[in-house]
């Protein structure tokens, strides 16, 4: 997108963006997400991700989200614990190894910098 735009969070079509059957710890959580801007060297991009409730793990990347909706619980490796829902901001930093416990399904708008 060349031009400034606007996004319904909560109503925005999402396409499923399977996980790898390894970062699931229990639980049958589903992704889905959409990135809705990237910059032209793709190191940067603003999307939305969603995931159901269940226990996984990942590797993040660079990245500041705003909840909208649901909650969950984000241990991070040699780090803090902190519970997340609608309305909070978080930043990970890149590298950090997390396991997250998605208590209901959560939905975020992100910004993320490869």
């Amino acid at each position: 997108m060349t031009h400034s735009f606007v996004v319904n969070v909560p109503d925005a079509e999402l396409e499923p963006e399977p996980l790898d059957p390894e970062q699931i710890v229990s639980g049958t959580p589903e992704v889905t997400g959409k990135v809705v801007w990237e910059s032209a060297d793709g190191r940067q991009l603003r999307g939305i991700w969603q995931i159901t409730p269940g226990v996984v793990t990942d590797t993040e990347a660079d990245e500041l989200f705003v909840v909208v909706s649901g909650s969950a619980t984000i241990e991070v490796e040699d780090g803090p614990t902190v519970t997340v829902g609608p309305g909070d901001m978080a930043v990970l930093r890149a590298g950090d190894r997390t396991r997250w416990t998605v208590h209901e399904t959560l939905r975020k708008a992100y910004a993320i910098t490869l």
